[in-house]
């Protein structure tokens, strides 16, 4: 049941990240008032970076800024071992 809501809330909050940064692109295009780049952190901090970093290659967004290609999957790797260890040494018990 604990999973169930923890992989929920995951998806939920990596089709946010997602649709941000698509609407982001969209924006830009339209010269548009833009999402704050702090906000996509935020997102992509939160659980959202799967969704973001697919949306950054997808539509060709915030690609060529060096802090978005190595930041994101640095939250990507932090996430990673952070949900290992959760799931192998505190949930067992």
């Amino acid at each position: 049941m604990y999973s169930d809501f923890v992989f929920a809330a995951l998806a939920l909050i990596n089709l946010t990240g997602f649709i941000v940064v698509a609407a982001d692109k969209y924006r830009a295009r339209k010269r548009k008032w833009r999402i704050p780049e702090a906000t996509i952190f935020m997102i992509a901090a939160a659980g959202g970076s799967i969704g973001v970093y697919s949306a950054m290659l997808i539509y060709r967004h915030k690609t060529r800024h060096w802090y978005f290609m190595s930041g994101i999957p640095l939250i990507i790797l932090i996430q990673i071992v952070i949900s290992y260890f959760v799931f192998t040494e505190i949930l067992p018990h």
